[in-house]
């Protein structure tokens, strides 16, 4: 079964996808005139204001004498980190140093680069297509399929894969990365800790998205700081090793001097991969979270995501890279994933470097479980409203899947994420490809107003008269 969907994989990776998503980077890169390195500090400033759009909209709601549980864009950029932050910054980077060499970091960097404007481009739409939902907003790729495009199928098989994919496959990675983790540090039986994932997890996805936002806003900066910093100060301890790392990535990449690893185009396919999955820019996930922030403007949540990779590849998987290969132990035969990890950080801060390891993924990635189950979610909600479907949801993606990545192998949780990442990201590019023109009329909307002085830019649906009768919201 396993050798079967790793055959599947490899067909479907090829070099098709993996030249569709730096294409697209490259030409939304061009297109929004490098929005991702030149409006940074505008990033910045919306993520500490956000909350001045969550009050705007609360006393809207409350002149309307609804009761209002709209998500702040920090909340909203909390959830999407807590899913990118994860199995994929300390297992997936060591897999594709391991794999890949160390070569591998180097296009985990340029998709990351190039991905954080297509993480713009889709976030923009999420916001531009939303719709109203009770007492909150809900949206994503599956509804701007079908108004944009006006593809319903479409949405319904976006739908399906990314619940396949985060809500279910996704979540079986996390426990499996978890339970490897509280196995090599503590000895716990990997069922056990399985089965005590499964039952926080559905307290808390049983509580809706308020719960899960207000839960990831918490857990999110304490984190990543915490993991930031520890390998701040190991960099520091090993300074002068700092440019034979760089020369080791960057030589490898381009196979000038293999240094471990498979060939440079082993290291390109993994690293583009890896990176995906731990930056899931292009794959359509993080803008089903985007929709249901309250901003003033689409552009504003676009701009938020787009840091959101930044926060993830650029800064957490670049730790977890240099700590392994400051160490020197992704030569080492069998050591692979969160071992390998947790090895490095053993070798350079003691025996207490699995232990932080372990209690860090599991922070990581049970943050990830509860941001995967929404994504699914959401999607199920656009397939049908039918509450029993979405209760069979629930103990599946925080229940069933967690239990079963418990007990799984390593190999087996990765491949089959692999493959729905693949469909589900050649899904949504075609989309973001197609609707594309509106999230670049929106930025130009947005810097037209900065530049008149407006510090606040709004945005109202009449803007965009072509397709006014598509959006919803955006009176």
């Amino acid at each position: 079964m396993n050798e079967l969907i790793t055959c599947i994989n490899d067909a479907v990776w090829g070099y098709v996808l993996i030249l569709a998503l730096v294409g697209c980077g490259v030409w939304f890169t061009v297109k929004t005139r490098f929005v991702q390195f030149r409006m940074v500090g505008e990033m910045l400033r919306l993520l500490t204001d956000s909350a001045v759009d969550t009050v705007e909209q609360q006393v809207k709601d409350q002149a309307q004498g609804v009761r209002s549980k709209h998500i702040s864009s920090f909340q909203a950029f909390a959830v999407s980190v807590a899913t990118r932050v994860g199995t994929g910054n300390l297992a997936g980077v060591a897999s594709a140093i391991a794999i890949g060499g160390p070569g591998a970091v180097f296009w985990m960097w340029v998709i990351a680069l190039m991905g954080s404007a297509t993480a713009f481009v889709e976030s923009t739409l999420a916001q531009l297509y939303k719709q109203k939902h009770k007492d909150s907003f809900i949206g994503g790729p599956a509804y701007y399929i079908q108004r944009g495009l006006k593809k319903r199928w479409m949405a319904i098989a976006f739908a399906i894969l990314i619940t396949l994919q985060f809500g279910l496959s996704n979540n079986s990675v996390q426990a499996n990365t978890i339970c490897s983790a509280m196995q090599e540090a503590f000895g716990l039986s990997p069922i056990l800790v399985g089965c005590m994932l499964a039952a926080v997890g559905l307290f808390i996805v049983f509580g809706g998205i308020q719960r899960i936002a207000h839960v990831c806003a918490v857990l999110v900066p304490v984190m990543a700081i915490g993991y930031l910093l520890l390998g701040i100060v190991i960099i520091i301890m090993n300074i002068g090793l700092i440019p034979q790392v760089f020369k080791a990535i960057v030589f490898d990449a381009f196979g000038i001097q293999q240094v471990a690893g498979g060939s440079v185009g082993v290291a390109i396919m993994v690293g583009v991969k890896r990176g995906l999955f731990s930056n899931e820019a292009g794959e359509g996930s993080a803008p089903n979270v985007a929709a249901t922030a309250s901003v003033s403007h689409p552009v504003k949540q676009g701009l938020i995501q787009a840091l959101g990779v930044f926060t993830d590849t650029l800064l957490v998987c670049s730790c977890t890279a240099f700590i392994i290969l400051i160490s020197g132990l992704y030569n080492v035969p069998g050591l692979n994933g969160i071992a390998l990890t947790q090895s490095a950080l053993q070798s350079e801060v003691g025996s207490l470097g699995p232990v932080f390891v372990a209690i860090a993924i599991f922070l990581f990635a049970f943050s990830s479980i509860i941001g995967n189950y929404y994504y699914g979610e959401a999607n199920i909600r656009f397939i049908t409203p039918n509450t029993k479907v979405m209760t069979v949801y629930r103990i599946c993606s925080a229940g069933v899947m967690v239990i079963f990545g418990a007990i799984a192998s390593f190999d087996l949780v990765w491949n089959i994420v692999d493959l729905f990442m693949a469909f589900l990201t050649a899904c949504n590019l075609f989309a973001i490809v197609m609707l594309g023109r509106y999230a670049f009329r929106l930025l130009d909307d947005y810097r037209s107003q900065k530049r008149r002085g407006i510090k606040e830019p709004t945005f109202h649906r009449s803007q965009l008269p072509e397709i006014e009768q598509d959006i919803e919201c955006w009176e």
